[in-house]
């Protein structure tokens, strides 16, 4: 015997808005969890190009993690405005930082290529 489920106002009471309400603050607990979860991240891309002097493979990973942190955020606020513009302003982002990676990463290679070193420091003495 295969058993039916289907929503039962009566389960709730008489009180539709009960229901509302319920709806309404699972999908802020999810919002405030994934906001804390893309400040989180945003906030490790910021201590790597903080704390980081030397090597700029780890700059690059930040920088990327930091994009990555506010396309989530413009995803998840797109999803709860029920807007569209905000996931086509993530793919323009991810576009842009798809060429920043493989532009950097290749300036990056044809100079160790030259120097055999990928340390800032040497990097900013060959600047002048």
């Amino acid at each position: 015997m295969v058993e039916h489920w289907t929503f039962n106002p009566q389960v709730l009471g008489s009180n539709p808005s009960l229901l509302i309400k319920i709806i309404f603050n699972m999908i802020l607990t999810n919002l405030n969890f994934i906001l804390i979860v893309t400040t989180t991240l945003f906030s490790i891309g910021v201590l790597g190009l903080v704390l980081n002097k030397k090597n700029i493979l780890i700059i690059i990973m930040s920088i990327e993690l930091m994009l990555l942190a506010v396309n989530l955020n413009f995803i998840v606020f797109s999803i709860y405005l029920d807007d569209v513009l905000g996931q086509l302003f993530v793919l323009f982002i991810l576009t842009v930082a798809a060429t920043e990676s493989s532009i950097g990463l290749a300036i990056l290679s044809v100079y160790y290529k030259v120097k055999n070193t990928i340390l800032i420091e040497k990097i900013r003495i060959t600047k002048g």
